[in-house]
């Protein structure tokens, strides 16, 4: 009879700094192993702490609680399978990213993440210390060899397990997602099987955390690279996993291969689930936005209306004398296709009262983007107010071009606590609007349907703050101030490179120069949802007092 090792992966959703709640996710992970007779569960990367920690894993307090939650469960899962869960381990005054095993009762095995990533959003190497390349280690009749998420990366780690005996490789993972980055993982880690061949198992958590969202995807591949087993992207989701071994070596059993989702939804996903996660995580049920009739605020209600339910949303327009009666129609439109709460609010009394109170002081002085910008700075007061009386979160609503050039008010339609659109770009606005109305899934907790009236989306854009104002007044074409932005964000392209493909350098120049001088109103903005590998925050870090220009 062949040699059989059941595998039970655990893709789940942590709360950072949670320890007990985690534990308590792991132990009924753990449970449902039992019950399906798997010789062993495997949880994600850091999954006892959750993932990212950033600096709150320096507090030798917080390690010492993860540990001591770590042997409580090895306690606690004694009668049963063995269990592979992430956390952080001090020794000898080093601090480690390591992979804990436990059987019978205690923690059988540690290994300790070798290569420590050091670039986009993560920072490991000013938390953590390199371990060294651990060997194998046996689980019933398996040595199972674990390389640590960016341990997979390099052919090094994988290489030394496979010299030292491994049979199976288990990845676990905090990996977050951004656009493509799925494909870009599946090459990386069918590369480390055809190097070793060994058979993988690549495990991935889900969940929001701040702006990144780690979309999951788990899967196991056979000797080869060939797909055995493809969990679901951002779902929760345990999986069993049969490995049967044979004269050639173990290999995985033909199991469930999830659908993948094109990047349009899974951008929308990301949004939604960043907010959902958001949210929940810091104890807020309810949000409300300020809703203008434009395509952006009529997009974040969407999303938060998937992410809550349109029963834990208030939209609240906030008309002046520029407000067109086309925008108050269309507001109200959004809010009733959405079926969440519409309030109307307007701010002609309050404008004047204030225009009133500064007369002294601004005498004599022509009215200019001042004027423009008290509007919104008194919309963010209102809106602030709501938040506070009614304990509901205020969503900002300004995508990544508008928050690139700085074309939004700090402490007016800037303020709130969250901003799902921060990395999305005007051009995919439209888009994922269109996408929206075309396309409803069961994780939307919002109606199917047209929820965005397509008179929203076709309509030029405007901040309708002066008469017959629209953003082309200010900025280039959205088409080509995004191509401009993305060569020069992220692609970090030079000047000359954007005017090589067709574009006018004084053009390019004032977008450069705006690019630059916005950088101290990002660094005070919402956090929100990471589509790409160069959102604003943690991918693009700039000094705010910056006098260097590029002059290609």
């Amino acid at each position: 009879m062949a040699d059989r090792f059941r595998l039970t992966l655990a893709q789940l959703n942590p709360t950072v700094g949670a320890l007990s709640a985690n534990a308590d996710k792991a132990r009924k992970a753990w449970e449902a192993a039992r019950e399906a007779g798997a010789d062993m569960v495997a949880l994600p990367e850091m999954f006892i702490t959750g993932y990212q920690l950033q600096d709150l894993v320096l507090k030798p307090a917080f390690v010492t609680a993860a540990m001591a939650e770590i042997e409580a469960l090895a306690a606690a899962c004694a009668d049963g399978p063995a269990m592979g869960i992430g956390g952080p381990y001090i020794s000898h005054g080093h601090l480690y990213n390591a992979y804990f095993i436990l059987q019978g009762g205690q923690v059988t095995a540690r290994v300790f993440k070798h290569h420590l990533p050091n670039d986009a959003v993560f920072d490991e190497k000013r938390l953590f210390d390199s371990g060294p390349i651990n060997g194998p280690y046996s689980v019933g009749p398996v040595r199972i060899g674990t390389p640590v998420c960016e341990d997979a990366w390099y052919e090094d780690v994988t290489e030394v397990l496979a010299e030292t005996g491994a049979e199976i490789l288990l990845v676990p993972n905090g990996s977050p997602y951004y656009r493509g980055k799925f494909d870009h993982r599946m090459n990386v880690m069918v590369s480390r099987v055809v190097e070793t061949e060994l058979p993988m198992v690549y495990l991935n958590m889900v969940g929001g955390q701040d702006d990144q969202v780690f979309d999951g995807g788990s899967f196991v591949l056979n000797k080869g690279g060939a797909l055995a087993v493809q969990m679901p992207l951002f779902d929760e989701d345990i999986c069993h996993v049969d490995f049967v071994r044979n004269a050639d070596g173990w290999h995985a059993e033909e199991g469930e291969k999830a659908r993948l989702p094109d990047e349009w939804e899974q951008d929308y996903r990301v949004m939604v689930q960043a907010l959902r996660d958001y949210m929940g995580k810091t104890g807020f049920s309810k949000a409300l936005l300020g809703l203008s009739g434009g395509v952006d605020s009529a997009l974040v209600a969407a999303i938060a209306a998937d992410a809550l339910g349109p029963e834990n949303l208030r939209c609240v327009m906030l008309p002046s004398e520029y407000t067109a009666q086309g925008s108050l129609e269309d507001a109200e439109a959004v809010a009733k296709a959405l079926g969440c709460r519409y309030d109307y609010v307007p701010i002609t009394a309050g404008r004047a009262a204030i225009t009133e109170t500064l007369a002294p002081l601004f005498e004599g002085r022509e009215p200019d983007v001042t004027e423009e910008n008290i509007q919104s700075r008194l919309r963010g007061l209102l809106l602030m107010a709501i938040s506070n009386k009614f304990g509901e979160m205020l969503l900002t609503t300004g995508n990544k071009s508008e928050v690139a050039v700085g074309y939004a008010t700090i402490y007016g339609d800037m303020a709130g606590g969250y901003n799902p659109i921060k990395d999305l770009y005007k051009t995919r606005v439209f888009q994922t609007c269109r996408w929206r109305n075309e396309n409803h899934r069961d994780w939307m907790k919002g109606p199917a349907g047209e929820v965005i009236p397509a008179r929203v989306i076709d309509k030029p854009p405007s901040a309708e703050l002066r008469p017959d104002q629209k953003d082309e007044d200010s900025l280039p074409p959205y088409e080509d101030l995004d191509r401009i932005l993305e060569m020069l964000i992220d692609e970090e392209d030079s000047v000359a490179g954007v005017v090589a493909e067709g574009f006018d350098r004084e053009t390019v120049k004032k977008v450069e120069r705006l690019i630059y001088l916005s950088e101290y109103k990002r660094f005070q903005s919402a956090p929100g949802a990471r589509l790409t590998s160069r959102a604003f925050w943690l991918d693009r870090r700039y000094p705010i007092v910056n006098g260097w220009r590029d002059e290609s």
